[in-house]
């Protein structure tokens, strides 16, 4: 290059700022969509993709500049890129992520790579570019990067996670009293798991999949780092999105019981079509021991309706009147929590809990059914079900700043947010509803949070929508169902829609938090 080496290192410091804030976020993004190139393409062009758009016309700029003041253009350049860094550089510090990068030994190796892949192109890329032009390439690259990173870096991470899992496998293979509980459906697994270990954990030594460690390399650590010769029983969560991945599960894990919560239309993205889904969660029973035991939620008509083929024991339980082995009844919702009935060898037994929803009721009915089929009495599981603890984010009641709030924060889907909305209609004083809306259900997403609007009528008297864009379904089906607009308001984030709700509310009030927005789709 003729140009001053200070302005060349110059512009490298500039665009190093952006390559650091745009790698991180590409980082960040690729780890949310499950190191997954198809999925990380789909967010990456996304339409509604701002981050890009905005760089997109920055490039166009700093071109128009270039092309207009040929004489000073470098210079001019510089000084829209220097600002338009700091302005990038201040906006990241401020920013929060509702789901940040986790620096895991994976993306640690990611990180070398992309920064080995960056220094070289910026090598060679110097012998031919200006310098202006070779800033552009390094913020679009910072991107792009993410493939040829991905592809380098597979085999490495295929022998890593074999090699792991090979261990895991191993002391699975060891433990040959353990009793392994596997636990899918489209929602609900984490709640169920969560509720059978309050239920069962007293007596025997039980290890779970913590949080949403659901995917192989997630049971797979949980495995290797905690499950120790002590525990008697593994409770398993197994998460699906796409066919296949229940089999590989239970080929790995090798449950005796299998529990089977909902099924329902998500993932739809990766699943494509209802079918699939309900072939792949009912893989959970199909793949069972012949003397093995399914525990199934025959509220759920795909569910109900499936021909299942292995011979192994299947227990059934429901909330509504219909054909089970264990049903609930005479449901009661109060901000101190829920009480139903449920008939057991001809007699009727109360039980009280502190968690929320006919799907919670349904999952504690699973809960009490692995109990039953584990020897316990039923006093000792009536006391339990009184002490099951609220899950984090899943219809949990929280004080904070004298309101009332019922956090069901954790993914939303269309019969969890109509449960939701069910217990917001039985609670005292004003019923407000905080909500950016449903994700992640491919060609259905639109009809879905329609329908979820057009259910609030009724249910709810506020209704606090997040994000213009993509709440105009929920908009569009309140208007359908004559809700007053009046009572709808509409903001772009969550902190401006709280900022409303401790402004206009009070502590007779609840306010139902339903759903997220996680960053990979918050764009």
């Amino acid at each position: 290059m003729r140009s001053n080496i200070f302005i060349i290192l110059l512009y490298l410091a500039v665009f190093g700022s952006f390559a650091f804030v745009y790698m991180k976020h590409a980082l960040q993004m690729f780890q949310q969509n499950h190191y997954e190139l198809y999925r990380y393409s789909k967010w990456l062009f996304n339409k509604n993709n701002i981050r890009l758009s905005v760089t997109f016309i920055y490039i166009i700029i700093v071109l128009l500049i270039g092309t207009l003041f040929r004489k000073n253009g470098s210079l001019l350049c510089l000084l829209v890129t220097v600002c338009f860094a700091i302005y990038l550089l201040y906006a990241e510090t401020k920013k929060t992520y509702i789901k940040d990068l986790v620096v895991t030994a994976r993306v640690k190796r990611q990180i070398v790579v992309l920064g080995l892949l960056m220094i070289a192109y910026i090598a060679l890329a110097m012998h031919f570019m200006k310098e202006d032009l070779l800033g552009i390439s390094v913020i679009a690259l910072s991107y792009l990067l993410i493939y040829p990173m991905a592809l380098l870096t597979m085999p490495m991470e295929y022998l890593i996670k074999k090699h792991y899992e090979n261990e895991a496998r191993a002391i699975l293979n060891s433990q040959d009293d353990l009793l392994k509980i596997g636990i899918t459906g489209s929602y609900g697994k984490t709640s169920t798991k969560n509720i059978i270990n309050d239920i069962i954990s007293y007596d025997r030594y039980t290890l779970m999949t913590p949080a949403s460690y659901n995917t192989p390399m997630g049971i797979t650590r949980t495995i290797r780092e905690e499950l120790k010769p002590i525990h008697e029983i593994f409770l398993c969560e197994m998460g699906a999105d796409k066919v296949g991945d229940i089999s590989y599960l239970m080929d790995f894990v090798k449950p005796q019981y299998g529990i089977v919560t909902s099924i329902g239309k998500q993932h739809l993205n990766t699943f494509h079509d209802l079918e699939n889904i309900i072939y792949e969660k009912m893989q959970e029973v199909e793949l069972l021991p012949p003397d093995g035991i399914a525990f199934l939620n025959a509220d759920n008509e795909y569910i109900r309706s499936y021909k299942i083929r292995n011979r192994c024991k299947v227990i059934t339980v429901a909330t509504a009147d219909i054909e089970a082995d264990y049903v609930a009844k005479d449901l009661r919702y109060t901000k101190d929590g829920s009480t139903f009935t449920v008939k057991i060898n001809n007699h009727n037994y109360k039980f009280t809990t502190s968690l929320l929803g006919k799907h919670n009721i349904t999952n504690i009915l699973l809960g009490i059914a692995v109990a039953i089929e584990l020897g316990m009495d039923l006093r000792t599981i009536q006391q339990r079900v009184r002490n099951v603890r609220q899950v984090e984010h899943r219809l949990q009641i929280k004080k904070i700043s004298n309101l009332t709030f019922i956090d069901d924060a954790f993914n939303a889907n269309p019969e969890g947010s109509k449960n939701a909305l069910d217990v917001l209609s039985m609670m005292p004083g004003k019923r407000v509803i905080v909500t950016p809306g449903m994700i992640d259900l491919g060609t259905i997403q639109y009809d879905a949070n329609k329908e979820f609007g057009k259910y609030m009528p009724g249910k709810a008297d506020e209704v606090i929508l997040v994000g213009e864009k993509q709440t105009e379904p929920i908009y569009a089906g309140l208007k359908e169902a004559a809700f007053d607009l009046a009572h709808v308001h509409v903001f772009k984030t969550v902190n401006e829609a709280l900022t409303y709700v401790y402004k206009n509310f009070s502590s007779a009030d609840t306010i139902l938090l339903e759903n997220d927005l996680p960053d990979a789709f918050n764009v």
